[in-house]
């Protein structure tokens, strides 16, 4: 049986993304993107499965820095999970006597209109996860509520004070499947990579961009993060369509790479999308 490690307690979107991904895993919760990626790099689970971007938020940064910094796993899946986010409270709680809200920040951000349209009086205070969010709403007495899905709301025997509170009503995370390996090419891929210059100068990030654009190869998402080394350095990252085994797509990393000072390749794996 797999062991799917992912971001717990159960109840959390992390774990519906893993359920997603294999029904019969054994799923394992650990708290951080950070201890998910340690268990599957110390075989303590086969597979890992992290949040890395949200329709309304953007990108996850502490799993892009993780795949940057701090591990050499490789993508072996991508999948969309549909997000629904619910006000859950202890039972019996009345939405008027709320005054502090738990969620994890990315669900918080995901529901700030509701939040300032309904409860524009309540404190927001960060959890760990959306289920532990749940957890801190029902030790208290009757004036927290929680932003958490459904089912914790069911493992926790919470109420559901309002339903769909989420600012987008498409609002969907893409979550990326760690492992070891490489998974071989189907013909509907993705690759994602990661690189820095040997010097700040114009038309550097140009030049990489045009190889693409040349070899007809569609990028679809480019972005940047700080080195973490030197201030004003940064990490650039691009998804694009293809993988790393094409002959279109080998010809391109091999005329970028020389162009770079560091460069990484985090995987080629099927698109969800």
């Amino acid at each position: 049986m797999t062991r799917i490690a992912y971001l717990g307690p159960p109840g959390t979107f992390g774990e519906l993304a893993a359920m997603q991904y294999d029904p019969t895993a054994e799923l394992m919760p650990f708290p951080s993107h950070a201890a998910v990626a340690a268990a599957v790099e110390s075989g303590m689970a086969d597979l890992g499965v992290v949040a890395i971007e949200n329709l309304i938020n953007g990108s996850v940064q502490e799993t892009l820095d993780i795949l940057i910094h701090e591990t050499d796993l490789q993508i072996q899946a991508e999948l969309v999970v549909p997000v629904r986010h619910y006000l859950v409270a202890k039972p019996g709680t009345r939405p008027a006597d709320v005054r502090v809200i738990y969620s994890h920040p990315q669900a918080l951000g995901q529901c700030r209109r509701f939040l300032e349209r309904c409860f524009p009086r309540a404190q927001a205070e960060a959890a760990l996860s959306t289920t532990e969010a749940v957890e801190l709403a029902l030790r208290r007495d009757g004036d927290a509520a929680a932003i958490a899905t459904e089912r914790a709301a069911q493992l926790f025997s919470a109420e559901v004070l309002a339903r769909d509170i989420q600012d987008s009503e498409n609002n969907v995370t893409r979550f990326l499947v760690l492992g070891r390996g490489l998974p071989p090419p189907t013909g509907r891929d993705r690759t994602s990579i990661a690189f820095t210059f040997p010097e700040d100068r114009p038309g550097a990030l140009a030049s990489v961009l045009n190889a693409f654009a040349a070899a007809n190869i569609n990028c679809t998402k480019i972005e940047s993060r700080p080195t973490k080394a030197t201030f004003g350095e940064y990490v650039f990252l691009i998804d694009f369509e293809g993988h790393q085994k094409d002959p279109a797509v080998r010809e391109v990393l091999d005329r970028i790479r020389p162009l770079c000072a560091e460069f990484k390749v985090f995987g080629s794996y099927p698109r969800a999308l």
